[in-house]
């Protein structure tokens, strides 16, 4: 079926979420063309958006829930967010290079997700762009329409898209008034997953899995994790408050703005989320929830924002001094096999990589494992999105 052009607001950059070394994530930029006008004022930051249209696109070849009674395996869809460039592109390219997969990139820009596909050399007939715009749960809202009018049964669902901005002196705010890297990183992916489950449930597929891509950084009990500013969501006030700065900080644990901590703390409420998911819906459902630590991809276009000492020196470094190098490829097939793997089924899982490529069960940090923050976070943010 056709999808209708859409007229997006033009938003800030989002970033690609690959992997992080002393507490700086490393991923993949996507920018629109639009550059916002940005105003500041005492309290918050206001963005003048732009319009523009989306080139409409035909949805190729999905496939369909097996009729009943048949016994052949279909091939299986996969949403993946932010799927334009950097780990979500490796990933997308590494499941529709064995035939066995549709993909469905979730991006922001249309135009730049379709580019990057071809560019990729992925077959046309094995992947569809929808636009979606995390930083407005509106656009959230209507993606899932949009996904549900395609037809299609969803099988897996990866949230790997994210925004970083760790130079920021003030904050930058989505559509509904959320500081941005919480608001993308975590409520937006947070909505998303929330609506998609049901339409998980239902799928025949043998492995259903919900995904949801963590950050060393945000993960305490590593050496990258304890570099300042360190991830801490306090007793969560500020999200209580709503993160707008109207009622109390845009920070999760109500201080002061730091863009650097904003992006670490929306990493523990992804790996919470994830396990508060695993103990709600695993046992009902059979859905695989997991979270996934990809390794350090040092290549990334997140660095144009740092100095060119910097920029040079950092991929070397990790490869010849540290070891912990691992290149877009390697880490787009990593989080493939958390999509697909046979051995990788396991629910409530924060994977990662030893040097070897060899999967095993990483530990996450005492708060990014509470289960009693988890469940809080989890009803604070059903508010925040109109769930509850």
């Amino acid at each position: 079926m056709s999808l209708q052009a859409y007229f997006l607001p033009s938003t800030l950059p989002v970033h690609k979420e690959g992997s992080t070394f002393w507490g700086i994530p490393l991923s993949e930029n996507a920018r629109t063309e639009f550059k916002p006008s940005v105003s500041r004022s005492t309290n918050r930051v206001s963005i003048s958006l732009g319009v523009r249209a989306q080139a409409a696109v035909t949805t190729p070849n999905i496939s369909r829930a097996t009729p009943e009674g048949k016994k052949t395996l279909r091939k299986g869809n996969v949403v993946i967010t932010g799927a334009s460039s950097g780990l979500g592109l490796a990933a997308a390219k590494a499941l529709a290079e064995t035939g066995k997969w549709n993909v469905v990139m979730a991006c922001r820009d249309f135009l730049k997700a379709e580019r990057a596909a071809k560019a990729a050399g992925m077959a046309k007939e094995s992947y569809t762009v929808m636009h979606l715009d995390l930083a407005s749960l509106d656009s959230v809202r209507q993606f899932v329409e949009n996904v549900r009018r395609a037809g299609m049964p969803l099988d897996v669902l990866v949230c790997n898209a994210a925004v970083y901005f760790p130079t920021a002196k003030e904050p930058t705010y989505t559509a509904d008034g959320f500081e941005m890297s919480v608001g993308v990183n975590h409520l937006g992916h947070f909505l998303l997953a929330r609506e998609l489950l049901e339409d998980l449930k239902t799928s025949d597929y043998p492995s259903k899995r919900l995904i949801i891509v963590g950050s060393i950084t945000g993960n305490t009990n590593t050496l990258a994790g304890n570099v300042p500013p360190k991830a801490n969501l306090g007793d969560l006030r500020g999200l209580a408050a709503g993160l707008s700065g109207v009622n109390g900080s845009t920070m999760i644990d109500g201080g002061e703005f730091d863009g650097a901590k904003a992006y670490k703390d929306s990493k523990v409420c992804n790996m919470l989320t994830m396990q508060e998911f695993h103990r709600r819906f695993h046992e009902e459902t059979g859905v695989t929830f997991a979270s996934l630590y990809p390794g350090c991809i040092a290549t990334t276009g997140l660095f144009r924002e740092h100095i060119p000492l910097f920029r040079l020196l950092f991929p070397p470094f990790q490869k010849y001094i540290t070891k912990g190098f691992v290149s877009e490829h390697e880490a787009g097939k990593r989080l493939a096999q958390v999509v697909s793997e046979p051995s990788l089924t396991k629910s409530g899982v924060y994977w990662s990589w030893n040097k070897n490529s060899a999967s095993f069960e990483n530990q996450l940090s005492q708060e990014a494992s509470d289960p009693e923050k988890a469940k809080r976070v989890w009803e604070l943010s059903e508010k925040l999105v109109g769930l509850a």
